[in-house]
């Protein structure tokens, strides 16, 4: 029998990267989902959900705003696990309070209310990132081992204008207090810098940043955290399936910088056209997977996340080879 035969479970923004993925994972599992989209009549948002195995059978799309109180009810109700991943991922701002703040916390409280509603809800597993561990202020010297017991700093990035990690960090503090509050078991999972392949049709932040690097743009990050997402979607279901798990855990496949990024590209694709590979970094932190490792979740090689991205990315028209 499949894990998930018999189990509904909803995930919200279910049109992202990550989200995609687990989607299709739940399915192959036997999970029935109810999916929450801003609008399930967008086909660029919905048809590569739609077109997954199991979907015609036991996929159901909800339209929900982040921002409007019990809009997430329908979609919660009957559900024995909520997988928040909805959450906008957005680098430049005019507004940071109306287009990144509110969402990532109004949403996560939108969500978690609806969930303390429904008795049927076993767990609620958070999607957040490891922009909550690591903006500390802190240098992250090659000593340096980040692991779950790391904050961020609000202040640091308030001061810095980093809105993206502000609202990240807002949302999981609000979402810990809400769920403690209310009685609600919480999991967070805390993924680094996604890769691998894309089952939108769009481009995503995360892979928009790998791209930058083969073109020599410059990017916010020295050293990159990377994790497949294949690795983050499996984490995350194995944060709801084991009894055991609890608090945050930091997913983080890889550290390395753009020097050793480029390098595995040019072994993988010699043809392909890059930029000149930077200095290597002389500090690179690492994070660690102890916690991660713990409850069976392990990681992708590099390589196979770089070339399967690279693979994606070709098929979906975003590069040529």
């Amino acid at each position: 029998m499949s894990t998930g035969q018999g189990k509904t479970v909803c995930v919200t923004g279910a049109s992202g990267y990550i989200a995609s993925w687990l989607v299709k994972l739940l399915l192959q599992k036997g999970y029935t989902v109810k999916a929450t989209v801003r609008d399930p009549n967008d086909p660029k948002k919905t048809e590569h959900l739609r077109s997954l195995d199991g979907a015609k059978e036991r996929l159901h799309l909800f339209k929900a705003d982040l921002l409007e109180e019990g809009a997430f009810d329908a979609a919660v109700d009957g559900c024995q696990g909520v997988f928040h991943t909805a959450s906008p991922v957005l680098i430049s701002v005019t507004d940071p309070q109306a287009e990144l703040i509110d969402p990532a916390v109004k949403g996560t409280l939108n969500v978690l209310q609806s969930c303390a509603k429904f008795r049927s809800v076993m767990r609620v597993v958070l999607t957040s990132s490891i922009a909550t561990v690591m903006m500390s202020g802190t240098p992250l010297t090659s000593d340096v081992v980040l692991d779950e017991t790391w904050y961020s700093d609000k202040l640091f990035c308030e001061e810095h204008k980093i809105w993206y990690v502000l609202s990240k960090i807002l949302a999981e503090e609000a979402g810990w207090k809400f769920a403690e509050g209310n009685g609600i078991d919480m999991v967070s999972m805390n993924p680094g810098l996604c890769i691998g392949p894309l089952l939108n049709p769009t481009l995503m932040t995360s892979v928009e940043q790998l791209l930058n690097v083969m073109s020599g743009t410059p990017t916010p990050f020295l050293n990159y955290p990377f994790v497949d997402v294949r690795d983050v979607a499996s984490a995350h279901i194995q944060a709801f399936e084991v009894p055991s798990a609890s608090g945050r855990y930091c997913l983080v496949g890889h550290v390395v910088d753009g020097f050793d990024t480029l390098k595995i590209l040019r072994q993988l694709y010699p043809t392909l056209t890059l930029a000149e590979a930077v200095n290597p970094s002389d500090s690179k932190y690492q994070v660690s997977q102890e916690k991660a490792k713990g409850l069976g979740i392990t990681f992708l090689p590099l390589e196979t996340s770089l070339r399967d991205t690279i693979e994606s990315l070709k098929e979906k028209g975003f590069i040529k080879i």
